[in-house]
């Protein structure tokens, strides 16, 4: 991952191995992901004992926070690493039905399917990103 402006106002959470970013693409309302803090991390079985205890942690915190903040029906977990060549995990909210956040309504079309495809042109604009970074992070702060 580029360290750059954009991704750290993509930032919503570090922890010691983790961080937890929104992910640019709100197509799935409240999507984020994990990246592994180890710069050599790569293969998902190649976790440490204590990056995979602290990895648990932050999922199940980050799950609590997604329900809480934007009630979604289901979540999907997607650790790929195809395009950035790097240990992260995508957490992706599925939603039955529409959901509308700062007046912009999220439908996911591909509700009962896999999430991909999905709309990789969906743009919103960035004051609206960030609202939805601030809502999440807030829910951490309420835990």
């Amino acid at each position: 991952m580029k360290d750059n402006s954009m991704y750290q106002k993509l930032l919503i959470k570090e922890f010691d191995y983790w961080k937890i970013y929104l992910h640019e693409n709100q197509f799935y309302l409240g999507r984020c992901y994990l990246w592994a803090n180890r710069e050599d991390a790569l293969d998902f079985f190649d976790m440490t004992n204590e990056e995979m205890r602290e990895y648990m942690g932050v999922g199940n915190s980050l799950r609590k926070v997604l329900r809480d903040v934007f009630n979604p029906d289901l979540l999907n977990y997607a650790t790929l690493a195809n395009e950035a060549r790097h240990l992260h995990t995508h957490i992706i909210p599925r939603y039955e039905s529409p959901r509308e956040f700062e007046g912009i309504t999220f439908t996911d079309g591909n509700f009962g399917r896999n999430f991909a495809p999905y709309n990789r042109g969906f743009k919103i604009p960035e004051d609206v990103i960030i609202k939805i970074r601030e809502a999440i992070k807030s829910g951490f702060e309420n835990q």
